[in-house]
C-alpha cells in the first residue's frame, strides 16, 4: 500500500470511529506499523494546518482522535444547539405525555401503556433533557424511575406540572358510532 494511500485509511479510521482510538489498534486495523502510522498521522496533522483545515487529529496519551480546531467551537456549539431543537417524533410526545401525567414511572410502566418498547425513546429523551431519572423503586430489580425535567416544563411552556392540561374524561368523547350518525344525518 502506497504512504498515501494509507493515510486515507488512516484518516477515515478515525474519522469513523469518532472516539480515540489506540496507535497498536489504528495499526492492526489498517496492517501499517505502528512507526508508520504515526508519522502517517504526523503528515496528516501538517496537511491540515497548511491546508487552514477545521480538523486535526489529536494525541491522548497512546491513543488518537480527530477533532476540531477550537477556534470552531462556537460553531459546532450553535449547530448542535440547533439540532437538539429538532421537532419531537410522536413516540416521543407519548412517552412524555405518560411519564408527565404519570410520573414519576418506570420504563416498564411506559411500556404498558403504550404497547410497545420505548427503552429508545426513553433514553432519547433522557439525553435531550427532557426526562430524568427519579430514584429507583422498591421493587424486585430496584427499577429506575423517570420524571419530566425543568427543561420539559420550560419547552412546553408551564410553570409546573400542574398546569398540564386536564386528560379528558371519557364520557365526555364522542362515540365513533354516533359520529357516523350525526355527519350522515342532515345529507338527505
Amino acid at each position: 500500500m502506497k504512504f498515501s494511500e494509507g493515510m486515507a485509511v488512516i484518516e477515515a479510521v478515525l474519522f469513523a470511529c469518532g472516539e480515540p482510538i489506540d496507535a497498536e489498534k489504528l495499526s492492526a486495523a489498517s496492517d501499517i506499523e505502528k512507526d508508520t502510522v504515526i508519522k502517517m498521522i504526523d503528515r496528516l496533522n501538517d496537511r491540515y494546518a497548511d491546508n487552514g483545515s477545521a480538523f486535526r487529529i489529536t494525541r491522548l496519551g497512546d491513543s488518537y482522535q480527530m477533532t476540531t480546531q477550537p477556534q470552531f467551537a462556537p460553531y459546532i456549539k450553535t449547530a448542535l444547539e440547533t439540532r437538539r431543537q429538532v421537532p419531537l417524533s410522536q413516540a416521543a410526545m407519548e412517552v412524555l405525555a405518560v411519564v408527565a401525567y404519570n410520573q414519576p414511572v418506570t420504563k416498564s410502566f411506559v411500556e404498558q401503556v403504550r404497547g410497545v418498547d420505548s427503552s429508545g425513546v426513553v433514553n432519547s429523551l433522557v439525553e435531550r433533557d427532557l426526562l430524568e431519572e427519579y430514584g429507583r423503586l422498591d421493587l424486585p430489580g430496584r427499577p429506575i424511575a423517570y420524571k419530566t425535567t425543568e427543561n420539559f416544563l420550560r419547552c412546553f411552556g408551564l410553570t409546573d406540572i400542574k398546569g398540564l392540561p386536564a386528560i379528558p374524561d371519557s364520557t365526555d368523547q364522542i362515540d365513533l358510532d354516533e359520529y357516523d350518525e350525526m355527519s350522515f344525518s342532515g345529507s338527505d
